[in-house]
């Protein structure tokens, strides 16, 4: 098989199903549901293809329904990512010797998988265990993890194909190695897709990996290991451990072996592994490899052209899907004053006409917040803003932990551009509104760019291409990934590669061929078929 060429199947985005009433995909995902709550689970840290357990076991519940008990997960310290650690250099070798289309075949076996035997699973764990609606759940936990796996796939493929000219008399070849020692992959909870693809990417590339998951994904990102493992992923190759988050980076960011992270989460947490990183940098035998995709404060910008309808739906669907948690989440608009009154009423309609609760309940369009922490912490800000004097609840602004971690839908009015829900991620379902006039559009572009460190997604919305060019121009370096009459959420594998600069990450573009190139670090050979046996240069002769 070693002597064979590799040709990938050509990539095509994985088919969003319905779950109308009726469906097959619908039953599926019930009975998925019912399997999963039939018995709690016992989920184990995986080290070297072993099940780990320990005596410390930590309670998992639904977001929406925080007595019932799904499970635990047995939470590990220095010693299990120390374990974690010795068993990815371990496998190193084996693994990257591995001809790169066996490498590539596990992935495109978990691929299928997911997208057939194992679908249900994951969506109904992802569904559960991070309070997702099954819309929300079938895009992220299947398609985008799906697509990732097939995509990455062929971008590995294009790279290797990637090869310098060969001159008369040499041979020229890169060889494109992984890093040396091991890789870190640091998860969040809102994504099962990010969370398996951090760690898969550097992994088709050769490298093995130390994973840690959000301790509020271990339910969803269990059955990512179910899958690889039974898709044939070697012991070592993808450690997975629930450590305490520093307890986990000191003991990897200590280590001489340590050669990259890829990360998705908060610029604060990012920033401090940076440091960190700096920190060490003379014990490590070579520079690490730092990749990461962290916060932002997304924003749809409303010229005065636009078509006030697609931004109404734009801002419910951008602003409370998934109930804001999402990096790329519209959390501030910028609209003109005159068209504010057409755009509020249709807020209004769109807000109460939606049903909040459970997923299990398919006509709950929106969920509960993750944990205690995200509920305080959106709480605390829907009262910072009723009690603001430059800022007003003008719908919603209601919450409730009774039973699960409920925050309603919430619009906020501002009057002033700098208000602290303008400038700061707040992780949740609070859109704040900036009134502006007509004849200052330029001029509030402007303050658009400068309001927040974020720089991830944004959105214009125009008719006029002139208004739609300078928004654009101006806000150039606003956003890594930027919209036009669209919410600036949903981006997809293959079509729009996500990630943004300034203080919303490395802008390494998860989902393409530019993420895979920073997991390696290629060799440049060159063989020379006719050596020179003199040292003597023809200009050296004197006639």
């Amino acid at each position: 098989m070693s002597d064979s060429r590799y040709i990938i199947p050509t990539p095509v985005n994985e088919p969003v199903k319905s779950y109308a009433p009726g469906s097959t995909e619908r039953s599926e995902i019930l009975k998925a549901i019912e399997e999963l709550k039939s018995k709690e689970s016992d989920i184990p840290m995986i080290i070297n293809g072993q099940e780990i357990r320990t005596e410390n076991k930590k309670r998992i519940h639904p977001p929406h329904d925080i007595n019932y008990t799904l499970g635990y997960y047995h939470q590990g310290g220095k010693k299990e990512v120390e374990m974690a650690i010795e068993a990815a250099l371990k496998a190193k070798k084996s693994w990257m010797e591995l001809d790169w289309g066996e490498r590539a075949s596990i992935f495109l076996k978990a691929a299928d998988m997911l997208a057939g035997p194992y679908r249900a699973k994951m969506n109904a764990a992802t569904m559960l265990g991070q309070s997702k609606n099954v819309h929300q759940a079938e895009i992220d936990a299947a398609c985008e993890l799906i697509d990732f796996y097939r995509f990455n796939v062929k971008y590995l493929e294009q790279i290797y194909e990637m090869q310098p000219n060969s001159a008369p008399q040499q041979w020229n070849s890169t060889e494109w190695r992984p890093l040396e020692g091991f890789i870190f992959a640091l998860t969040p909870f809102n994504f099962t897709s990010i969370a398996g693809n951090l760690q898969t990417s550097p992994a088709m590339m050769g490298n093995t990996i130390v994973w840690k998951p959000s301790k509020t994904q271990i339910y969803s990102a269990a059955v990512i290991m179910e899958v690889l493992i039974e898709a044939g992923l070697p012991n070592g190759v993808i450690n997975m451990v629930f450590a305490p988050g520093p307890v986990t980076a000191d003991t990897v960011l200590d280590h001489p072996d340590f050669a990259g992270i890829h990360f998705t989460g908060s610029t604060g947490v990012f920033q401090s592994i940076w440091e960190k990183i700096g920190k060490n940098i003379k014990k490590y035998k070579s520079y690490p490899r730092i990749v990461g995709e962290t916060g932002g404060k997304d924003f749809v910008f409303v010229h005065e052209s636009a078509n006030m309808k697609q931004v109404i739906t734009a801002l419910t669907r951008g602003a409370f899907e998934y109930q804001g948690q999402k990096c790329s989440a519209a959390s501030r608009a910028y609209i003109p004053k005159s068209k504010w009154p057409e755009i509020k009423a249709g807020l209004e309609r769109d807000l109460k006409s939606i049903k909040m609760g459970t997923p299990e309940d398919f006509t709950n369009f929106v969920n509960a917040v993750i944990d205690e922490g995200a509920f305080n912490t959106l709480s605390g800000a829907i009262e910072k803003i009723k009690a603001a004097p430059d800022a007003e609840i003008v719908i919603g602004g209601n919450y409730d932990n009774s039973k699960g971690y409920f925050i309603e839908p919430t619009v906020a009015l501002t009057s002033n551009p700098m208000f602290f829900s303008m400038e700061e991620e707040l992780f949740g379902p609070i859109l704040t509104v900036y009134l502006y006039d007509e004849d200052k559009y330029e001029e509030t572009l402007h303050l658009c760019d400068k309001t927040s460190i974020y720089a991830l997604t944004g959105a214009i919305f125009a008719k006029d291409r002139v208004a739609v060019v300078k928004a654009d121009k101006i806000l150039r370096f606003a956003a890594g990934n930027f919209y036009i009459n669209d919410k600036p959420t949903g981006a997809v594998v293959g079509q729009q590669p996500f990630g943004g600069a300034r203080g919303s990450g490395t802008n390494d573009k998860a989902g393409s061929l530019i993420n895979l190139m920073r997991w390696v670090s290629p060799r440049t050979i060159k063989e020379n078929f006719d050596p020179p046996t003199d040292y003597r240069y023809p200009f050296l002769l004197d006639k």
